[in-house]
Formats: C-alpha cells, sequence, structure tokens
C-alpha cells in the first residue's frame, strides 16, 4: 500500500465506522454534472464525475465514467467503469449493492441534495432497500472530516499558497514596470503562471478590479480591458487548485495620491486583519473574530458587507465559515485552514480588502499566504 493509498484508506475508515454505528449497510455519493460531490475525491482521489459506494463491510467500489483517469488517479477496493451499467447511475448502485451480504432489513444512505425524482428511481430501482435521504446523514459527517484537514491536505495547501504568493509578487514586478496595464493582463497571467507551476486550475473565477471597478465586492464581470492598478484603489481576488486543494487570496494595489477618506478605509482593513488574526486560534469562539471586525468599523460608521472568512480545501468555499451565522459556542479547530478577508467598499472612493489564508494550530495560527496593501 503506497501513501496515497493508506491517506484514502484511512478517510473511509471513519465512515465505515460511521456506518456501523448508524446501522447503514451502505452509502453511496455521486459526483457527475447535474450533482457535483468532492466526498468523490476526498474518499478516493479521484477527479470528477464518477459514483462511490461504501459498504459496512469496509469495501469501496468507485464506478467511474473515465475508466483510463481512475487508472491513474483512483484509490479504491474495487473500480467498475460507468459503461458496464448502461450509464445508469440507479443501475450502477443496484447492481453494485446486489453482492453485499448484510442484515434482512437493509438501509443505504443518499445525498440530501437528491433531486426528489432521482429519490424516486432510486427506491424504484433498490427493491429490499430502505433508501434514507436526509440531512446530519454520512454525507454532512464527511464535511464535518474535511473541516480537519490531515497532513496531506495541509501539505497541498501550502503548495497552492506558495505558488500563489510567487505569483503575487511577478504580479507586483510587472505593473511597477509597466508591464501590466490592464485586468485582463494580470488575470490572463494567473491563468498561464498557475500551469507552469503543476496547478489544475484556478480555485475560483479571478477578480480583477481597477479603480472604476473596485467599489464592488465581487466585481462582475470578473476582469475587463479597463485599467487595472492605476491611480486608486485597484483589487486583485484569486487563487489556484494544487492537486484540488484551493489557496484563496485578495491584494489591493493602492496607487497615487489617495484622498484622507481612501487612507482611512485602508487602515481600517489593515487594522482589522491585525487584530482578528489574533483571535483566529483553538483558544477563541469563531464569532469572536467577526465581532472584533464589526466593531473596528462601527468606530468610523462602517460596516463590512460580507463574512469575514470561510474554509477552503477541495471547494473554494467549505466549513467552518467566519460570520454572524456561525454558531456562537463554535471554536477554531486545529487543522482548520481559513481565509481572513475584512474589506470596505465605496462606490465613489473604490474598494479594499485583504485577504490571507490561515492554518489553525494547536498553538495558535500559521499565516500560509502573503497578502498585502500594496503601495505604489
Amino acid at each position: 500500500m503506497n501513501n496515497l493509498d493508506s491517506i484514502y484508506r484511512n478517510r473511509r475508515e471513519k465512515l465505515y465506522d460511521y456506518l456501523n454505528e448508524t446501522n447503514l449497510s451502505a452509502a453511496v455519493f455521486e459526483d457527475s454534472e447535474e450533482r457535483r460531490d468532492v466526498a468523490v475525491r476526498y474518499l478516493t482521489g479521484h477527479p470528477s464525475d464518477a459514483v462511490l459506494v461504501l459498504l459496512a463491510d469496509r469495501t469501496s467500489i468507485l464506478i467511474p465514467w473515465d475508466e483510463n483517469l481512475a487508472a491513474l488517479k483512483a484509490h479504491a477496493d474495487k473500480v467498475v467503469p460507468y459503461t458496464e451499467y448502461g450509464r445508469s447511475n440507479t443501475l450502477a448502485v443496484s447492481k453494485t449493492l446486489e453482492q453485499f451480504k448484510g442484515n434482512s432489513n437493509p438501509h443505504v444512505a443518499i445525498s440530501p441534495f437528491t433531486s426528489h425524482l432521482l429519490y424516486e428511481k432510486y427506491v424504484a430501482e433498490l427493491k429490499g432497500w430502505t433508501v434514507e435521504c436526509k440531512e446530519n446523514s454520512i454525507h454532512q459527517k464527511v464535511e464535518s472530516l474535511r473541516a480537519i484537514k490531515d497532513d496531506y491536505e495541509i501539505e497541498c495547501t501550502r503548495k497552492a499558497c506558495k505558488i500563489t504568493d510567487g505569483m503575487t509578487e511577478q504580479i507586483i514586478r510587472y505593473l511597477s514596470k509597466g508591464t501590466f496595464k490592464t485586468e485582463s493582463d494580470v488575470a490572463l497571467y494567473v491563468e498561464k503562471e498557475l500551469r507552469a507551476h503543476g496547478c489544475e486550475k484556478t480555485s475560483f473565477d479571478t477578480l480583477a478590479a481597477g479603480p472604476q471597478r473596485s467599489f464592488a465586492i465581487h466585481a462582475f464581470p470578473g476582469y475587463t480591458n479597463g485599467s487595472w492598478g492605476t491611480e486608486g484603489l485597484s483589487i486583485l481576488d484569486y487563487g489556484v487548485c494544487y492537486e484540488g486543494y484551493a489557496s484563496d487570496c485578495t491584494i489591493t494595489v493602492a496607487r497615487g495620491k489617495l484622498s484622507a477618506q481612501q487612507e482611512k478605509l485602508l487602515e481600517l482593513v489593515q487594522k482589522a486583519a491585525d487584530e482578528c488574526l489574533k483571535l483566529y486560534t483553538p483558544d477563541h469562539c469563531i464569532r469572536e473574530a467577526v465581532k472584533k471586525a464589526d466593531e473596528i468599523f462601527a468606530e468610523e460608521g462602517l460596516s463590512m458587507p460580507h463574512g469575514l472568512g470561510h474554509g477552503t480545501g477541495l471547494e473554494i468555499h467549505e466549513a467552518p465559515f467566519v460570520s454572524k451565522r456561525t454558531d456562537e459556542q463554535m471554536k477554531f479547530m486545529p487543522g482548520n485552514i481559513i481565509t481572513l478577508e475584512p474589506g470596505l467598499y465605496d462606490a465613489k472612493l473604490g474598494g479594499t480588502r485583504l485577504e490571507n489564508d490561515v492554518l489553525i494550530t494547536p498553538q495558535g495560527n500559521e499565516v500560509l499566504t502573503n497578502s498585502k496593501i500594496f503601495r505604489l
């Protein structure tokens, strides 16, 4: 068994325990164009388009659309091509479960996000099985496991962040030299450069907003041929995926002579980033950091129109979320990788956001990226 085999098997073992503790005979995870679920990749390494069946007897069966890709990437006990089942997910699951020698009243869990029509197809196909489709199931168990990164996930995220930092440094150099002049210049550089460093894609569509558009939390469209990094406030929000794991950072470029009001926006965002970072530790409840940011902005009669942060991983937004909606008792946990991204936006002044990725450690935290407010 190689290291990756061991990593994925260890993750599945926690779910086998859950199946047996909850008297479930099997669980189905689907990743397709209609129903994306990164749990398939989390549990097998297969990047997309497959059905995964976990059995309580501690067996995993992967049913991929692309069997050649699965041969390169997948880690499962058994791999059966989707084409053997006429490209029918319900038939594939039915035939897979026929081999299960479980109890007299077998139960199978499918995603709580399954449509009612598909649920009815499962019920019709899986005769003799009780099909569970509910919240607080094994699918939510996977989400809770993903919130605490293992060593491999941390290693991949570190790599993504290191690549991102290198690109940010180069972007500022090119901007200073006059090589980059437009939003498209910087966004297309990101697309090209990340692949040169072995990344899969951007973590999300790059947001490059020059002084005329930086007032938007998420500029629409993501970038244009308009100026970027010129006099005023410009924002670049981007990230890369390395082996599936995302970085997410935002820099502000402050160029030329700014008004006192613009300087105040920068000052407040930097202060919020510095003060809230002190609260990103296992000793603090998540809502404490949110409250601190709100207090800093409220002193100047301002408020932040979005959450303070979110987990990153195989998805760009995943648990835990640093917002007012988070449970008051929830604390930061060692192994969380969470963004810290205070921001302020004004239709006339422009906007500023400062975002870094933070690993929560037993002793406190480690900032994985080196995003800044750059002054030119």
